[in-house]
């Protein structure tokens, strides 16, 4: 094993997969307090380059010294941002990992490809920055948590709103028991989705993009949307739909307020893609429901506008209410309402929150910022893992609420209105949230006995394992991961039960 060269480590899977014998530290220089912090960033053509590469950049300290991207065109233009220093630029991940002049990676990259590449860096010796979710599925995000832990390095989830100092505040606030009882955890993405289109047939990828590294552990499948950026959100082989774009901030909130550590005990979904036919697989209308102990937590999607026709607008990223043509609840569309006993909570956007008494009068209001790389960077100093704001075991599972929601859909069929109203009655939270969700599609005009909703399969679960038991585990089980293609196959990693300072 030690006679191999590290870029034959790096670029055969089977080998990497039993790199957990070896030291991570003896690849890697971490860099100590007097020294720069060497960052690499991975995934370039959205949130890598608009807020990765921005807010590295002001942080002193701090030393950008490559980018990577399958698609050269996105990797030239963002290389002209680094105005100092000597920038190198890679298209092939594994390239990159060879490096010893890098510390840390941020990664940007699809859903698809984040448990993958967050695996490899650790076993590279790097840290890690990984934007939500960490995962696309959930036996995935488990690896990576073990991966963080077996090779000691630091590994941020991309869960910016932990960071604020005002949501912090307003969650202790709550677990105090100023407002009593927790009785309901809301979240909403009331954010507007117009149709991507529909093909007719393969589609050709842009000729600046290396296919092959772009697809990594997904199928090398002809293309079948008009746009390979960006769209790959709403086709389930490389996204998650809006309940693992933007829902899992909300869930992620919504869990931290009711204190839960783990999986639910129960899952469903009740939802379907409405509205209009195009390559899309995945909703636009949800509602899942997680059944926890202190109570449910409720996520809401809704990518349909108010009223049909509204210019297709959606609110600035983390900014609930701004340029909105969205359906709200209690002045919310991307945020969260946390009902007790005494009160509520609304989280309108992603740093303030205020909480009200029962007749709605405000009681307290909190604010707060991001401060989310920055306390990754510190942590890269530091090495005290309890300081980081968005730590990986807290990603991980605040993902899998996202999976075992889609779960639930996928093997879902579609059930007729007076039926479903049927199922859903016994379950007072669901069947509020489901008659609300009917009321919108009939505002736009989706004709639910034509196009029936999906009632999604209903799921138990074993938090402590994290897979399903009873009557539909066997259906249900195979999800929780997939079938991965060579090389770009995420290893399994063995569990470290060391607990980092």
């Amino acid at each position: 094993m030690n006679a191999l060269s590290r870029r034959t480590f790096l670029k055969t899977s089977a080998v990497a997969t039993a790199a957990t014998a070896l030291s991570a530290r003896s690849w890697g220089q971490v860099a100590g307090a007097n020294s720069d912090i060497r960052v690499a960033v991975i995934g370039l053509n959205g949130r890598g380059r608009g807020s990765h590469l921005k807010s590295l950049l002001r942080i002193p300290g701090v030393r950008v010294v490559a980018l990577c991207d399958a698609d050269t065109g996105v990797l030239e233009s963002a290389k002209g941002d680094v105005k100092k220093g000597n920038v190198k630029t890679y298209v092939d991940l594994r390239q990159l990992l060879e490096s010893r002049e890098i510390d840390a990676v941020t990664i940007a990259t699809p859903n698809h490809q984040h448990s993958l590449q967050a695996v490899w860096a650790c076993q590279a010796g790097k840290d890690v920055y990984v934007e939500k979710p960490v995962s696309h599925n959930v036996w995935e995000g488990r690896q990576l948590v073990n991966a963080a832990r077996k090779f000691d390095r630091v590994v941020q989830a991309g869960t910016q709103i932990r960071s604020g100092a005002g949501l912090q505040e307003a969650v202790a606030w709550v677990q105090a028991g100023n407002l009593g009882k927790i009785t309901a955890s809301r979240g909403f993405c009331y954010k507007r989705r117009d149709t991507i289109g529909k093909t007719d047939g393969p589609q050709q990828p842009p000729a600046s993009v290396n296919y092959d590294l772009w697809c990594g552990p997904a199928p090398l499948d002809p293309l079948r949307r008009r746009k390979l950026h960006y769209d790959w959100h709403w086709v389930y082989v490389t996204g998650n739909g809006d309940v693992g774009n933007q829902g899992i901030h909300q869930m992620d909130v919504a869990r931290w307020f009711l204190g839960e550590k783990g999986l639910p005990r129960h899952t469903l979904s009740i939802g379907g893609r409405l509205g209009y036919v195009d390559d899309g697989n995945t909703p636009n209308t949800q509602v899942v429901i997680h059944d926890y102990a202190t109570a449910p937590l409720i996520f809401e999607v809704r990518g349909l506008p108010a009223k049909p026709g509204a210019a297709a607008r959606a609110p600035a990223a983390g900014d609930g209410k701004r340029g909105n043509t969205m359906d709200e609840y209690r002045g919310v569309s991307i945020g969260n309402v946390i009902d007790c006993e005494g009160g509520y909570i609304v989280v309108p956007s992603y740093f303030a929150a205020t909480a009200y008494d029962k007749a709605g009068k405000v009681v307290k209001e909190f604010k707060g910022s991001d401060r989310h790389m920055s306390n990754f960077i510190d942590v890269v100093r530091s090495r005290k893992m309890a300081s980081l704001y968005g730590r990986i075991e807290e990603g991980h599972v605040s993902s899998a609420l996202c999976h075992l929601g889609n779960i639930s859909h996928i093997l879902g069929k579609g059930s007729a209105p007076d039926a479903l109203r049927e199922k859903v009655k016994g379950n007072a939270p669901l069947a509020e949230a489901h008659g609300r969700m009917a009321e919108h599609l009939g505002v736009n005009k989706v004709d639910l006995k034509a196009t029936p909703l999906t009632y999604g399969m209903p799921l138990t679960l074993n938090p402590a394992q994290e897979n399903f038991t009873g009557e539909f585990a066997a259906h249900a089980n195979p999800l929780l991961t997939r079938k991965y293609r060579a090389p770009f196959v995420v290893p399994a990693v063995t569990a470290d039960t060391r607990v980092a300072s």
